[in-house]
């Protein structure tokens, strides 16, 4: 009996599992478990990855081939959005229990603000880089179709997870995270983006609608916004520090501060061609001075942001997730207000500002997305939190036979 064992194992050891012999998706038991657990945050790499390109397409100061490069990266942009969701196409067909889940769990609904962003994000980019590849005018009804889009999405996002969060299980004291932000943040990008588009709105009562609901908007994400981030710097100052996977997303409360200098300084520049002049000129004071104010405070939970990650990967390690994902986007809405606002100053404080936050967002943006490319190769991203890779049973084996 003891020959025949130890002549099978042999056999049995030296047979690798179906899994480890793909060299794709090998932590997969099966490629098609890709689309098992796709959840809204995968959005959140395109919003990282266009914004890269849209902040290049305005730095203030011009590189040689800077804006061929983000052309580049708007069309890796605009592929990853139609990949993703064709993929989320099939999650919602095939694994319709799994994605109504995400709705109702109190982490993944948060996540519902970035397939909205994530169109917006690419449309811009398809009015600022993408005319030079398919023409102003397809440019242009691109850009108004993922607006529209985005801005119906986004203001559904932001209506149903807060309502969820107040009609369902209370949370506890210190669930708040930078996550809460995400379902209120799309108004506000919408009210950025929607700046480009109202020049090519029908001049008059068109023209006016668009600019006034592009403000209404900016006030319901804005006071939104501050209302979470207090809620976030409350349960950082009264909690234990937060967990480790959880520290990126401490950034996307960059998202509503940038994004708002952002929209401000947009908003006014279009202003004389949609209001009548005294409510254009005040709105150039108001991105003025709401912008630095704003900006401001965004460099010092900046800092603070920072400083948390660093000693958070110092003290136990900082594991890869999806959230990192919030190193990007809301820098990207820094580089952006701080170049709206070094085009209202002229102030050089402004200019390097914009530079050095875009130097910081593009080293964010590769090594967040060469983790992430890696993990998806591996199928690793694809599966739910705490679920090993199949990759792993080969050598559990080979321990258990060891110790027998």
């Amino acid at each position: 009996m003891s020959t025949r064992t130890a002549r099978s194992t042999p056999s049995t050891s030296s047979a690798p599992s179906a899994p480890s012999r793909r060299r794709l998706l090998r932590d997969l038991e099966s490629p098609r478990d890709a689309f098992r657990h796709l959840g809204p945050n995968w959005f959140a790499s395109v919003m990282g990855t266009g914004i890269v390109a849209n902040a290049a397409a305005s730095l203030p100061l011009r590189f040689p081939g800077m804006r061929a490069a983000a052309t580049v990266v708007w069309a890796g942009a605009a592929l990853l959005l139609l990949a993703l969701c064709a993929a989320w196409a099939v999650h919602w067909a095939r694994h319709r229990d799994n994605a109504r889940s995400h709705g109702a769990h109190p982490v993944m609904s948060q996540f519902y603000g970035a397939p909205p962003m994530a169109l917006m994000t690419v449309g811009a980019g398809t009015l600022l880089l993408g005319k030079d590849v398919i023409g102003l005018d397809a440019a242009v009804a691109v850009d108004w179709a993922l607006w529209l889009t985005g801005t119906v999405l986004g203001l559904l996002a932001a209506f149903a997870v807060p309502y969820r969060m107040i009609t369902r299980r209370a949370a506890e004291p210190d669930a708040a995270f930078g996550g809460w932000l995400m379902p209120v943040v799309p108004p506000m990008v919408s009210a950025a983006m929607g700046a480009f588009l109202i020049p090519y709105a029908g001049a008059g009562q068109l023209r006016l609608t668009m600019i006034l609901a592009c403000l209404a908007m900016f006030g319901i994400s804005l006071i939104a916004a501050f209302l979470i981030i207090t809620m976030i710097y409350s349960r950082l100052v009264h909690h234990p520090a937060p967990a480790a996977g959880t520290v990126p997303t401490l950034w996307i409360v960059l998202g509503p501060l940038g994004q708002s200098v952002t929209a401000a300084g947009l908003l006014a520049n279009a202003a004389p061609s949609a209001l009548p002049a005294p409510y254009a000129q005040g709105l150039q004071v108001f991105a003025l001075v709401f912008g630095v104010a704003t900006w401001g405070f965004a460099m010092l939970w900046l800092a603070i942001a920072a400083a948390v990650t660093v000693r958070t990967a110092r003290s136990g390690g900082l594991p890869f997730n999806l959230t990192w994902w919030g190193f990007t986007f809301p820098v990207g809405t820094c580089v952006t207000g701080s170049t709206v606002l070094a085009a209202r100053t002229g102030a050089d404080l402004f200019i390097w500002a914009a530079v050095a936050l875009y130097v910081l967002l593009v080293a964010a943006w590769a090594v967040v997305g060469l983790r992430t490319a890696r993990g998806a190769l591996r199928g690793t991203l694809f599966l739910p939190p705490g679920a090993p890779a199949v990759t792993a049973a080969p050598a559990r084996l080979s321990a258990v036979r060891a110790a027998s």
